[in-house]
């Protein structure tokens, strides 16, 4: 879209690995984009591409109509938007916050309680696809809120993403976005322990990929490991870390379910060995190291 009178301006919060290409995307879009980082000299390239970059989130809220932010904990989300000197300090009735990280339904629930009551509308809208999806502008979002929000963001959210959802009142693309990670994390953890499986027993993981891409065990968990694998390329996508935290938050909602997540806790005490291995900064492909030392018996 090119820029119009009645376009919003728009607040962006968090440039990491998904922040500066989803702020990309929205300059291309021609929106009218201000951008805070806690490092700010991660602002710049940003600047150079044509935003404005503001000295504090107060001051970003201030400036903007719809606030996006894009944060790697809960607690960064919530004082993004909640704290002294969060977005709500310099709030004003019709503004739009939109959550886009992975923050459990419970914050987002009380993140849209607090701003309503200064007359703002809150989605929590997490998104999936990685740096590389948010680079291609191809992210799925799926967004909890009031429809009427949600049909105000449309336009913002289709210039980050390509398969947009919305799932209900806010907390429920949260829902939906933990329920996905659980898959995300089992398929991970699966395909690392048959890809080692397999190479330990002389198969070439390429062509395994071939095979298994038309068999029942085919995943895109699968699909983007292999190469990941035989490039020994462990540069982190979103970092394992983030899969930590998010392991927090599917127990969090299986509890208050009283659900059972028992693949999803195996998969955790990967993510543990992996983080006391010092991997914690690598791509979740970096489970597969987990099984390059020596076999059990010793081989």
């Amino acid at each position: 879209m090119s820029e119009s009178p009645s376009s919003p301006r728009l607040g962006f919060i968090g440039l990491g690995l998904m922040g500066v290409p989803m702020c990309r995307n929205l300059l291309r879009a021609g929106f009218d984009l201000t951008v805070y980082n806690r490092t700010a000299v991660k602002a710049e390239p940003l600047v150079a591409s044509g935003a404005t970059a503001a000295d504090s989130i107060a001051d970003l809220a201030e400036r903007c109509d719809v606030v996006l932010a894009c944060l790697g904990t809960v607690a960064a989300s919530e004082a993004a938007f909640c704290g002294e000197q969060g977005a709500v300090s310099r709030s004003r009735p019709g503004q739009l916050y939109i959550d886009l990280g992975t923050i459990g339904p419970e914050a987002a629930r009380r993140i849209a309680a607090n701003v309503a009551a200064r007359g703002v509308d809150f989605l929590d809208a997490p998104v999936s696809g990685g740096p590389e999806g948010a680079a291609a502008g191809s992210l799925t979002i799926m967004t909890g809120g009031r429809r009427e929000a949600y049909e105000r963001a449309e336009p913002i959210l289709r210039a980050i993403g390509r398969n947009l959802h919305h799932l209900g009142e806010v907390g429920a693309g949260s829902v939906a976005k933990l329920v996905n990670q659980l898959l995300t994390l089992v398929h991970a953890a699966a395909a690392a322990e048959a890809l080692a499986l397999g190479s330990r027993a002389g198969a070439d993981p390429e062509r395994l990929l071939e095979v298994l891409r038309t068999s029942f065990g085919q995943s895109k968990m699968l699909e983007r490991t292999v190469p990941r694998i035989v490039a020994r390329d462990f540069a982190a996508g979103a970092p394992l870390r983030l899969y930590a935290k998010d392991l927090m938050l599917l127990r969090e909602l299986a509890e208050r379910g009283g659900a059972a997540v028992p693949l999803g806790m195996a998969a955790g005490l990967l993510l543990e060995r992996a983080e006391a291995m010092g991997l914690a900064e690598m791509d979740i492909a970096a489970l597969y190291r987990l099984y390059e030392g020596p076999a059990p018996d010793g081989r």
